[in-house]
């Protein structure tokens, strides 16, 4: 497989079957816009079909992992019936397709992760960030319910009472919270990121397949279990992309002001 037709997407082949994923939008902080959104959801399809790859690393180029929903996006999508429903169906292929994909996805968190990118960044098999990476749903801060992953694997990650705390408030963690929370594998200078993350991936991909997938396999059941939650959640991020208060959020960060939703008014 050549991995033709991604435009946002860089693919390198290294030794032992391990394909290494760059998110490359450097100039926007590798910020998600509907063409990178759709790769980010159909590339673990390929990834999985793929028989030279059994293993996928993936990172960002330049100083973020990714940081968001590209603002423009967010901006068509509000009120946009038919864009909430395309939405819907392709965040929950992005969720789905990394659960189902048979071969380990390590994630090298390399700056800020938000929104898609949180969601690869943490739904990867092992996750390695930077000490310094900022990592967050920031969701509600824009207006919407948070929906694109957040309830099918921050409580079980870094339990529910961090998980309440920081998708409520939107707050960000950095890479070492994170990984003393649970939510990252391991957290590392930032300059030593890449070459973990690699590492794990070669140790994997000289691995016994069958027995790393079949493991895989198993502990993401876990994950299957919350499907309903996650289906539900991501309905409700949805609903509120057709109501008011996204259009202040929007327009707030446009702004560079805070919001004063029309939900809060007095």
């Amino acid at each position: 497989m050549s991995f033709e037709g991604y435009e946002q997407l860089i693919f390198e082949r290294r030794e032992h079957g391990v394909l290494l994923i760059t998110i490359n939008r450097p100039d926007k902080y590798n910020a998600a816009d509907e063409g990178l959104h759709g790769e980010l959801a159909r590339v673990w399809r390929d990834v999985n079909d793929d028989p030279q790859t059994r293993v996928a690393v993936i990172t960002g180029a330049g100083k973020a992992f990714s940081a968001g929903g590209d603002l423009a996006m967010v901006e068509r999508m509000a009120g946009n019936y038919d864009g909430v429903q395309h939405m819907l169906r392709e965040m929950s292929d992005l969720v789905y397709n990394i659960i189902d994909c048979d071969k380990p996805i390590v994630s090298a968190i390399n700056g800020v992760a938000v929104g898609a990118g949180v969601v690869v960044a943490l739904l990867a098999d092992v996750a390695i960030a930077a000490e310094d990476a900022r990592l967050g749903d920031g969701h509600v801060k824009l207006g919407v319910a948070a929906g694109d992953h957040a309830a099918i694997i921050w409580p079980l990650l870094a339990g529910m009472a961090k998980a309440r705390y920081y998708l409520l408030t939107g707050e960000m963690v950095t890479g070492a919270e994170a990984e003393r929370f649970g939510m990252v594998a391991k957290a590392l200078p930032r300059d030593q990121v890449l070459d973990e993350a690699l590492r794990v991936a070669d140790t994997l991909g000289q691995g016994s397949q069958q027995a790393i997938r079949l493991t895989k396999r198993s502990l993401n059941n876990w994950l299957r279990s919350a499907g309903p939650t996650f289906d539900q959640s991501a309905a409700y991020e949805m609903l509120t992309f057709l109501g008011p208060d996204v259009v202040e959020g929007y327009t707030a960060l446009r702004e560079k002001r805070a919001p004063v939703f029309p939900s809060a008014a007095d």
